[in-house]
C-alpha cells in the first residue's frame, strides 16, 4: 500500500487530516495509482512509485497492532520499528470485530511482517467461517502492505505481478423493497442500473430470499416459521421471480451483465427448478442458493446436484475461510463460479491461491466485495491484477457512499 503522506502522525493528528489520510492511504495505499471505475467499471493500476519511506534496510519488527471503527468498518494499522505502518479494513458490516483485531496482538509482536506466510501460520489456525476469520483476513491484508512498502514495490508484484492493466468489478445493488412492489416496477429499476454513470457492465440484484421476498411476496413459500428465510417455493413464489428477472432484463438490455443473489434458503429441489427456469436469460450466475452468508456449510454434494441440472451458472463461497475449505467445491466441480471473500478467507494471497485452483478445473471466481470499502476494494484490485484468466470481476458496491460514510466518521479515526 502506498502512502502519498509526508507525516502520517501529523495527518491523523486532525480532523481534516484524518480525512485526507483515509482517502490517501486507502486509494494510493497498495499502489493503485487511481481507485475509480471512470465510465469503464474498472480499476487502472499504476507503475508509479510507491514508496513513501526509505525500504528497510534491517530486519523489521512489528511493535504495536490497533482498529478503530470509521464508517462501521474495522480499519487495522500495524506498526513496526522502521516506521513502516501497514493498514487493511473489515467488511463494513462487522462493526464488532475490533476485539478480535486486537486479540492477535501478542502473537504479532516482534514478528518479521514481511515473512507474511510466516506470520499467518501463527493466527491462521485461530479463525473460522464468516464473520470469524475476518479479523486474519484484515491482519493478512495489513502485512502485505507493509512488504509492499518495505521492498518499495505494489503488492500485486509480490503476489507474482499483473497480467493485466485494469480489474474489472460489478455492482450490487439492493435496493429497497416494498410491499406492493410488482414484476413489472423491475423494468425502470433495469434501466435506472443501466443509466449508473460508472458505466458497470455487471450488476448483480437480491431476488428471491436474499432480496428479502419472503417476507414482502405472499404466497411465497410454504413456510410457517417465523424467520421466513428458508421455506418450501410455491408455485406463484416461482413465477413471480422468473416475472422480475424478465422484467430486469428488459430494462437491462443485452449488453449488460446480470446476477442473482438469491439466498441462501432454497430446498433442493427449488432451487433446481428456479435454476432451469431461468435459463433463458442467460444469467452471469445465481449466488448462494442454497447455502452462503453466515451460514457456516460447504454442501458440496447440494450444489453438485444443482450445477448438474442446469446451464444457468451457480455461484457460492463468501462464507469459506482458507483455500482447504474450497477444495470439495472445486475438485468436484460443485459450482461453475466461485466467490471468495479476501476479507473472510484468509486475504488476499489465500484468494490468489484459490484462484489458481480453480483455473486448472475450468472454474471461474467472481471475488464477494466488502461493500463501501475503499481501503479493502484497494486490496481487492492489487489482487485482481494478478488472477488467472478464470477471473471475471470482484463486488463493488456504491463508490458515493463508501466516501460519505468515511468523511461522515473521521472524528473516530483513532488509531
Amino acid at each position: 500500500m502506498k502512502s502519498h503522506l509526508k507525516n502520517e502522525k501529523e495527518a491523523i493528528d486532525d480532523h481534516g487530516g484524518r480525512r485526507d489520510f483515509l482517502k490517501k492511504a486507502s486509494i494510493g495505499g497498495l499502489g493503485i495509482g487511481m481507485l475509480g471505475v471512470n465510465n469503464s467499471s474498472e480499476i487502472i493500476i499504476g507503475e508509479g512509485n510507491v514508496q513513501s519511506k526509505p525500504a528497510a534496510s534491517a530486519k523489521i519488527k512489528i511493535t504495536d497492532i490497533r482498529c478503530a471503527i470509521i464508517a462501521n468498518s474495522a480499519v487495522v494499522r500495524i506498526t513496526t520499528d522502521q516506521g513502516i505502518t501497514g493498514y487493511a479494513q473489515g467488511e463494513t458490516s462487522k462493526p464488532y470485530l475490533k476485539p478480535f483485531v486486537l486479540f492477535y496482538k501478542d502473537y504479532l509482536i516482534g514478528e518479521d511482517p514481511t515473512n507474511v506466510e510466516r506470520v499467518m501460520m501463527k493466527i491462521r489456525r485461530l479463525g473460522s467461517f464468516k464473520p470469524w476469520g475476518s479479523a486474519v483476513s484484515a491482519i493478512e491484508i495489513a502485512l502485505w502492505d507493509i512488504a509492499g512498502k518495505a521492498a518499495g514495490l505494489p503488492v500485486y508484484k509480490l503476489l507474482g505481478g499483473k497480467i493485466r492493466d485494469k480489474v474489472r468489478c460489478y455492482n450490487t445493488n439492493y435496493s429497497s423493497r416494498k410491499a406492493d412492489t410488482v414484476p413489472k416496477d423491475y423494468i425502470e429499476f433495469g434501466v435506472n442500473l443501466k443509466a449508473s454513470k460508472y458505466g458497470f457492465t455487471i450488476f448483480k440484484v437480491a431476488v428471491g430470499f436474499h432480496g428479502g421476498m419472503s417476507r414482502t411476496v405472499p404466497n411465497f413459500t410454504y413456510g410457517n416459521t417465523d424467520s421466513r428465510f428458508r421455506g418450501p417455493l410455491t408455485e406463484y413464489g416461482l413465477k413471480y421471480m422468473v416475472d422480475c428477472v424478465a422484467a430486469m432484463k428488459e430494462g437491462l438490455g443485452d449488453s449488460i451483465g446480470l446476477a442473482l443473489d438469491m439466498g441462501p434458503g432454497f430446498m433442493l429441489s427449488d432451487a433446481i427448478r428456479v435454476a432451469n427456469a431461468l435459463e433463458p436469460f442467460n444469467l452471469m450466475w445465481l449466488e448462494d442458493m442454497l447455502t452462503g452468508d453466515y451460514t457456516p456449510y460447504v454442501m458440496a454434494d447440494d450444489y453438485c446436484e444443482l450445477t448438474r441440472s442446469t446451464t444457468t451458472p451457480t455461484h457460492t463461497g463468501e462464507q469459506i475461510y482458507l483455500r482447504q475449505n474450497f477444495r470439495e467445491l472445486i475438485d468436484r466441480h460443485a459450482v461453475r463460479i466461485l466467490g471468495p471473500d479476501p476479507e473472510d478467507v484468509g486475504g488476499i494471497a489465500e484468494l490468489k491461491w484459490i484462484g489458481e485452483y480453480a483455473d486448472i478445473h475450468g472454474l471461474q471466481i467472481a471475488p464477494h466485495g466488502i461493500f463501501s470499502g475503499v481501503i479493502g476494494n484497494a486490496a481487492q484490485a492489487q489482487v485482481g491484477a494478478t488472477m488467472p484468466e478464470n477471473y471475471i470481476a470482484f463486488e463493488c458496491s456504491s463508490i458515493e457512499q463508501g466516501i460519505a460514510r468515511i468523511e461522515m466518521h473521521t472524528n473516530n479515526c483513532n488509531i
